[in-house]
């Protein structure tokens, strides 16, 4: 008899048993080759995925500061750029 079941597609159209799998494997696909014969990439995939909160915190400070110093800019007044020196 048929059954039902529920499926997870990724953006290249695999089926996956569920999101967080559908997901990794998405990251696996922006990230592309990482090392060696493309073994590093599931475990990037995977560490970007369970440090998600984290990361997408230090991209909403960066976004913050970015559009502060877009702020700062338009201000009148001098900015000196600071170089990274390297």
């Amino acid at each position: 008899m048929a059954t039902e079941c529920t499926a997870y597609r990724d953006d290249k159209g695999g089926l996956h048993s569920t999101p967080e799998k559908a997901t990794l494997a998405d990251l696996a696909g922006v990230l592309g080759r990482v090392g060696e014969e493309g073994g590093m990439t599931a475990g990037v995939a995977k560490l970007l995925f369970d440090k998600r909160e984290e990361i997408e915190r230090v991209f909403a400070e960066h976004d913050r500061m970015v559009a502060q110093a877009d702020i700062v800019s338009g201000a009148s007044g001098d900015v000196i750029p600071i170089k990274d020196g390297r």
